[in-house]
């Protein structure tokens, strides 16, 4: 049988009933060096995107896919994650005290997203090693894996997406964007052939190949959908690129006897690994916001008027 497949029925005699997606790894264990000074004490995860956390947001894009348990790969330099999705009484009690019961509530919230875990990877040895540290979690359940340091913007619609690619056809799901030629060597990138809508097929894997090499120009983007079969690969990829264990290799073990898809979008997402995108992240969410966006974007018109920015 499937490790795919639960060893129980519905009840109409119709077979095993696949295991529903309802766990999520996200890898939050790197060391941001694109951030420093600033990540030297705090985690890039923790970065501000106007008043919440770059992982907040990554963690309610997965809640509002319908996932319920969610590990979070950290290391010791990370425990304000684990602090911020933990309760604090005395400030509950503070704000419950100043009358402020909507921030009470808010801040009691974090600890109520859902069911939130943390493991810790020893020693970073590659996406693939960090991703492999979740198995005795996961355990026999397909499930998500959504990079710490990368929003998708809910119009995207991505992770959504995804589970209901993997519904329908039972495969692997990674998220695919193209990218500027030049570009896909920062990336893993997939050969595909289409089959409509959103969706390809995945026929090969090349991590970070150089433009000449790529076999296209479909870079994988921070969202992985897989079965736990994955765990299998990941154990036997030997280190590449980087000399670290490359989630990308695995991959390619699984697609030589599993079929995998890629999801296509085109807009959305951001890479708060890197400073612009960063900062174009902030400006969009802060203009998107009911309580700041009308000031906000006043203020970006007075600054681009007074810096003679041409728009």
């Amino acid at each position: 049988m499937s490790t795919t497949e639960s060893t129980t029925s519905a009840g109409t005699g119709n077979g095993p009933v696949p295991k529903p997606v309802r766990k999520a790894v996200i890898p939050a264990a790197g060391l941001g060096t694109r951030f420093l000074p600033f990540s030297k004490a705090v985690p890039k995860e923790m970065l501000a995107v106007v008043d919440r956390p770059v992982i907040q947001y990554v963690i309610e894009e997965a809640v509002d896919a319908g996932i319920e348990d969610i590990l979070i790969i950290t290391s010791r330099y990370k425990k304000s994650i684990e602090d911020h999705f933990d309760r604090l009484l005395d400030l509950e009690d503070q704000l419950e005290a100043k009358g402020k019961m909507a921030e009470a509530e808010q801040i009691r919230g974090l600890s109520e997203l859902a069911q939130i875990h943390f493991v810790r990877q020893g020693e970073a040895l590659g996406l693939g090693h960090a991703i492999g540290t979740a198995r005795n979690h996961v355990g026999d359940e397909p499930f998500v894996v959504l990079l710490g340091d990368d929003i998708m913007h809910p119009r995207a619609g991505v992770l959504k997406g995804m589970i209901d690619a993997y519904n329908h056809h039972r495969a692997a799901v990674v998220a695919l964007m193209e990218v500027p030629p030049e570009d896909i060597s920062a990336y893993g990138c997939a050969a595909v052939k289409p089959m409509g809508d959103r969706l390809v097929e995945v026929t090969g894997l090349v991590e970070k190949p150089a433009p000449e090499d790529a076999p296209s120009n479909l870079a994988i983007m921070g969202r992985y959908l897989f079965t736990p079969d994955i765990f299998d690969e990941i154990a036997h990829t030997e280190p590449g690129v980087g000399g670290e264990i490359q989630i990308t290799d695995a991959m390619a073990r699984l697609l030589t006897h599993q079929r995998m898809l890629g999801y296509t979008f085109s807009e959305g997402r951001f890479d708060t690994g890197k400073k612009i995108d960063y900062l174009r992240a902030v400006v969009e969410m802060a203009l998107e916001r009911d309580d700041l966006g009308v000031e906000f974007r006043e203020i970006l018109a007075d600054i681009v008027a007074r810096e003679g920015i041409g728009v």
